[in-house]
């Protein structure tokens, strides 16, 4: 789904208000994530600094019911998901692993297996990982999923926060086009925010060179609240 990036920041906004706090940018007027206030959380996924979704889970999942992308639950587990996922991206440097507490599966696509240098443009190389992450998606519905892009420190911060949202879009579409439903489907750009690592050596900056895909299944109780 598109967002303008004032849209983008102010969801990003509301979601980090519990951990955050957001900014006036005095040349633009827009708001934005505190760099200061969120600058010590490094080495932690989106999902985990976020505790949430792109623009609140009870909206989200209602709109997942109305649209019809949310599946039957019999024999659904989010473990055997995490399992299917981790084989059929091993030895690609995909990580695949939960957070929140182990209510959601992160999927981490690092620099190298998705854009070239300063691109958002899918590696050829790249397509094939999307469509096993596509196929799992559809062989389990009952998730919305959130697309985090994210860059390192190399070059301006406003070139930076412009290409995390490109790629983190790219990313969205190529899955939303493999046949995920785009119901259940946001994605955010956040830029040279929530590094990796903290480093300046040009050697272990490709780590903060990502796109992350968070997982978050819908219960059938939550899916039922939503009309389904």
């Amino acid at each position: 789904m598109q967002f303008s990036r004032k849209i983008t920041a102010g969801f990003a906004c509301l979601s980090l208000v519990a951990v955050s706090a957001c900014v006036t940018d005095p040349n633009t007027g827009e708001r934005k994530i505190s760099r200061t206030a969120i600058g010590g959380i490094g080495g932690t996924a989106a999902g985990a600094l976020l505790g949430g979704l792109i623009g609140g889970r009870t909206a989200r999942i209602a709109g997942a019911v109305a649209g019809g992308a949310l599946g039957g639950y019999v024999g659904y587990r989010m473990d055997q998901q995490i399992r299917e996922l981790r084989t059929s991206t091993a030895g690609s440097g995909v990580d695949v692993s939960e957070v929140d507490g182990g209510q959601a599966i992160l999927v981490n696509l690092p620099d190298g297996v998705t854009f070239a240098t300063g691109s958002y443009q899918i590696n050829s190389g790249f397509q094939s990982l999307l469509d096993r992450v596509a196929s799992s998606l559809q062989q389990y519905p009952n998730s919305l999923v959130d697309v985090y892009g994210y860059t390192d420190t190399v070059g301006s911060s406003s070139s930076n926060q412009r290409l995390s949202e490109q790629r983190a879009q790219a990313v969205a579409n190529y899955l939303i086009g493999r046949g995920v439903a785009s119901s259940r489907i946001r994605w955010m750009g956040f830029g040279e925010t929530n590094l990796a690592v903290q480093t300046g050596d040009n050697v272990n900056e490709a780590r903060n060179r990502r796109v992350e895909v968070k997982i978050l299944p819908v219960s059938q109780q939550e899916a039922g609240s939503a009309g389904y």
